[in-house]
């Protein structure tokens, strides 16, 4: 087991705990409810690019310290960005860029990357949650896009949002802004399990093994093939399956395990 840190001067935004092929990168900014500033954004983006290029990392869960998994983007540093000659403009549009950058950098990884969430995750923190490919949730965990209230409508968010849930639960959750339980949220489609709280991080582990069991270069091909078909129409879908089909079949890998599968039992 190992441990490391992503730091802003003083204090770590990013802890990093490797358990096995399983890493673990914690947002360690409780105090603030884990926002996602410009250095936390670009503190995350660095630790997800370095388990990306990890082979020995098998699997990445993406958890937190403190009662919010991340309360999303940090709105004192928005509000101090209009004093600028732009009226912020010039930041806003390189926070949304590096924001989306971290946020695809999740899904260019060869890893499957799993959220652990066991408390409130809102607005960019929510769309964080719905960008990973899996999300385990403590019983407490709650889900918004509250953008809206505050004259802000959560348009980033909606992206990884509405890929997630269907659009008339996208839409209600955008429209309100209102708080969405775990239960709910699995029933949305928004995360996949939901535990009792406090043991959302077990669960994840135990299903991180079990998919870090799987041969690496299959979960590469899957994973990467998942979205690119989910952004195709149905035809074309199946003629890049397809080939994507073709190309595993001569894999090593689909050879050696279909072999092992039609060998007479003995």
């Amino acid at each position: 087991m190992t441990t490391a840190a992503l730091v802003e001067g003083p204090a770590p935004l990013i802890h990093i705990e490797d358990r096995g092929a399983i890493r673990i990168l914690t947002l360690a900014n409780p105090q603030r409810r884990n926002p996602l500033s410009t250095a936390m954004i670009a503190a995350l983006h660095g630790a997800l690019e370095k388990a990306g290029k990890d082979s020995s990392v098998r699997v990445v869960l993406l958890a937190h310290e403190g009662p919010a998994f991340s309360a999303g983007h940090d709105l004192r540093e928005i509000q101090a960005a209009r004093a600028t000659a732009d009226h912020g403009r010039g930041f806003f549009t390189e926070l949304m860029a590096a924001c989306s950058a971290m946020m695809l950098q999740i899904r260019a990884m060869p890893q499957p990357v799993i959220a652990v969430v066991e408390g409130v995750a809102t607005a960019a923190g929510c769309q964080l949650v719905a960008t990973c490919d899996l999300a385990v949730a403590g019983a407490d965990a709650r889900f918004a896009t509250p953008g809206v209230n505050i004259g802000l409508f959560c348009s980033t968010p909606m992206v990884a949002l509405s890929r997630n849930v269907s659009p008339k639960h996208a839409m209600e959750m955008l429209l309100t802004g209102e708080l969405v339980d775990a239960a709910t949220a699995a029933r949305f489609g928004l995360v996949n399990r939901v535990m009792p709280t406090g043991a959302a991080l077990a669960e994840a582990e135990a299903l991180a093994r079990q998919i870090a069991g799987k041969p690496a270069a299959v979960l590469k091909i899957g994973k990467e093939a998942f979205y690119r078909q989910n952004e195709l129409d149905l035809e074309t879908a199946y003629t890049y399956a397809s080939g994507v089909m073709v190309e595993n079949m001569l894999m090593r890998e689909a050879q050696e395990g279909i072999g092992a599968f039609v060998a007479p039992k003995r």
